[in-house]
């Protein structure tokens, strides 16, 4: 193997383990969440209210318990804690129904 290859098989390794982009990620506010896979990341607005109804911890609640366990509960509480201008009723009620099927996986 040259050098070359070598020094870059490292660099992927190192970049590959290193960050604070882990599944289980913890995050102060619903909207912090939100803006790092929406924003951040580049997820559509309801794959990453998806993402952070399942997989994130928010503030002291656990992940996957955060918007509920109903479709309204979990409109109501992605309605309070997303800002308007980044998600629409017809976008948090389709991340919502994906929520609650994905959920049950």
């Amino acid at each position: 193997m040259s050098r070359f290859m070598l020094a870059s098989s490292l660099a992927l390794s190192l970049i590959a383990c290193g960050g604070d982009d882990s599944d289980d990620e913890a995050f102060a506010t619903f909207q912090a969440c939100f803006d790092d896979h929406h924003a951040g990341e580049g997820f559509d607005v309801a794959t990453a209210i998806k993402i952070c109804c399942l997989d994130h911890p928010i503030g002291t609640a656990d992940a996957n318990v955060v918007c509920g366990d109903t479709q309204v509960a979990c409109e109501t509480f992605v309605d309070a804690n997303v800002d308007d201008a980044d998600a629409t009723d017809g976008e948090i009620t389709a991340a919502c129904a994906g929520y609650l099927v994905d959920r049950e996986k």
